[in-house]
């Protein structure tokens, strides 16, 4: 085997080429299942999630040095 990417002959890029697209290939199909066959998050997502508002915002004004709310 070449072990110098400029030296090495065509086997050895194809090689490579092939390693990388099983490599992508395995990554493709472990999403989609991860994605299709839902992991048990289905009860993290069917509950509403908790809404806290802020309360109303207050204007500090100063009018002749009083302070007015």
């Amino acid at each position: 085997m070449n072990w110098s990417l400029y030296r090495a002959d065509r086997v050895t890029h194809l090689k490579i080429v092939v390693v990388g697209l099983a490599a992508a290939l395995l990554i493709a199909i472990i999403g989609i299942s991860a994605h299709r066959f839902n992991l048990g998050t289905d009860i993290m997502t069917a509950q509403a999630p908790t809404v806290i508002k802020a309360e109303p915002s207050t204007r500090l004004t100063e009018t002749d040095g009083a302070t007015i709310r």
